[in-house]
């Protein structure tokens, strides 16, 4: 079946905002192909080019696809980005500047293949002339579909859920049995093969392929965490570190994050979790540990993205694995266990051990407001960032949130700044400026601090795009540099040490909370300021 046949799926789904009616194109479309091609197409329309559990990417992203769009269709940078900006999207610019290409030349397999050729491709210049090749082949529409294939949204407002859906209603099967088919594989092409076959029930969880990780809904305070749960909860702290997933299969072991990628930096964990007894999939996270204490986020963070072994970082940034949840034991699938019975189990998994880089995680009951705050101020005190309130009876549901987990984090701190560059959003805000980059102030001088693009109203986007459009100093197309004159508050849940600004700190996680008309340039936060927040959070020996 052609890539041309799939893009007007897409853009039939696009073009309609009923969820219902995206549901039954996507179920037409999809019973409507052959054996080899539906699984392609599943995939593909959850925006992936492999399935989650396979260690493979492509490995192209925005800043490569737009170097071989601009050279196809022959135009410089900055012809580019003004039709960008149009769109939004660099699937529908490619679209438009490709207009010259006849139509697509591929099927789904070709570009399964071709997918596969740019994963082995080595180094951008080589992934930048074949990615070229295959675009000339896709044509225009086909080209606009690749690439949001590749940069991983097609933004048609389709989630993997409705792709779920459009399987059962395609073969007329319980979607309960696609999604917990999906769930147990990690794979929407293997559930798509299967929901055809009517062969559903055979679908099993294999260890050492991921799957999605249960998610809690955020809460406001103390009240809004235990309104929840009359009857009360367990509490457990909330950990500042990376959320892990740990498969154990006789000696083999491997640590999956929230993205579904194998983690390869914590090699010392690796025999540790292996001593355990039996088979089993882990659900926790691993936080920096040094004498009985968490380390700063900040400082877990120097172990990130190296991948070979390093002598000295194990002993300047120590690590623990704490497990607060266990979703597969001995040959049990343990989703629709309840929560209580999970933790028996892994109470019992990790037995009386006295490792300190193995720890299970510390669940209180409690019961009303001033229990959960009680609980809150001690793990803030204990340097974590927050709790967690679970039901007794919570199952574990994969990739979903919920009531049944919730969380509360420290008050986050804020800053007031000023806003020095602007830049397009993407999807519906591509016309409008609602991307910020802000700074404090040094002596005479501002430095950049952060970038924040969540927190405004759709109004008050439009009415500052206008003013920054009369306020600009520099205009990259893309990107403007804008008179320092707006001032926000922003909030965020720490700081750490940076390159990549001027100040030498970047916020983690910053939002805006409000435009602050009232306060002028000169009132602003320092970097001083800065400095100091920063040394509040960490530890002394950490300064």
């Amino acid at each position: 079946m052609s890539l041309e046949r799939f893009a007007a799926a897409c853009e039939a789904v696009a073009a309609t905002t009923r969820k219902t009616e995206k549901v039954r194109i996507m179920a037409d479309y999809l019973r409507s192909l052959d054996e080899d091609d539906r699984p392609r197409a599943a995939l593909y329309l959850t925006a992936r080019a492999f399935p989650q559990h396979e260690e493979r990417t492509v490995a192209v992203g925005g800043s490569l696809a737009w170097q071989a769009v601009s050279r196809l269709a022959r135009i410089d940078s900055e012809r580019l980005a003004e039709v960008y900006r149009r769109h939004g999207d660099l699937g529908g610019a490619a679209e438009e500047v490709l207009a010259r290409l006849p139509g697509s030349q591929l099927s789904l397999a070709d570009v399964e293949a071709a997918f596969r050729t740019l994963a082995q491709s080595r180094g951008p210049a080589l992934k930048v002339e074949r990615l070229e090749a295959l675009l000339a082949r896709a044509g225009p529409l086909g080209a606009k579909y690749l690439i949001k294939i590749l940069t991983g949204d097609l933004r048609i407002g389709l989630k993997e859920s409705l792709v779920e859906e459009a399987l059962a209603q395609a073969f007329a099967v319980p979607r309960h049995d696609v999604q917990r088919a999906n769930m147990l594989l990690g794979d929407i092409a293997a559930t798509a093969r299967l929901a055809a076959a009517g062969k559903l029930s055979e679908a099993q969880l294999r260890l050492m392929h991921p799957v999605g990780f249960m998610l809690a809904s955020p809460a406001d305070s103390a009240e809004d965490l235990m309104e929840a749960f009359p009857g009360g909860a367990w509490i457990e702290d909330k950990y500042d570190g990376i959320r892990a997933q740990a498969h154990k299969g006789g000696s083999e072991v491997k640590l999956f994050s929230r993205t579904l990628d194998e983690i390869v930096e914590f090699h010392e964990l690796i025999p540790l979790i292996r001593a355990l007894p039996g088979d089993f999939i882990l659900d926790g996270e691993i936080v920096g540990w040094r004498d009985g204490r968490p380390l700063p986020f900040t400082q877990l963070q120097k172990r990130l993205g190296r991948k070979q072994p390093d002598l000295w970082l194990p002993l300047e940034v120590p690590v623990a694995f704490v497990a607060f949840d266990v979703i597969y034991h001995q040959g049990s699938v343990l989703f629709d266990e309840p929560w209580s019975r999970r933790r028996e189990r892994l109470e019992s998994l990790f037995g009386n051990t006295l490792e300190p880089r193995l720890q299970l995680s510390r669940a209180v009951w409690g019961s009303g407001a001033d229990a959960a705050q009680r609980a809150l101020e001690a793990a803030l005190a204990r340097g974590n960032e927050g709790i967690m309130a679970k039901a007794a009876d919570a199952p574990y549901t994969p990739g979903r949130r919920g009531r049944y987990w919730l969380k509360l984090k420290r008050p986050m701190a804020t800053l007031d700044v000023v806003v020095t560059a602007v830049e397009y959003g993407h999807g519906k805000r591509h016309g409008v400026l609602s991307d910020y980059t802000f700074a404090v102030r040094d002596g005479d001088r501002l430095v950049n601090i952060g970038k924040a693009y969540s927190g405004l109203t759709d109004a008050e986007i439009a009415q500052m795009t206008e003013y920054f459009k009369q306020h600009t100093i520099d205009d990259q197309g893309f990107r403007r540099t804008v008179e320092p004159s707006v001032v926000l508050e922003v909030a965020f849940n720490n700081i750490q040490r940076s390159n990549r600004h001027e100040s030498g700190y970047a916020l983690r996680f910053p939002r805006i909370l409000r435009l602050r008309p009232d306060k002028p340039v000169a009132a602003i936060d320092t970097l001083e300021r800065v400095a100091e927040l920063f040394k509040k959070q960490a530890r002394p020996e950490d300064r």
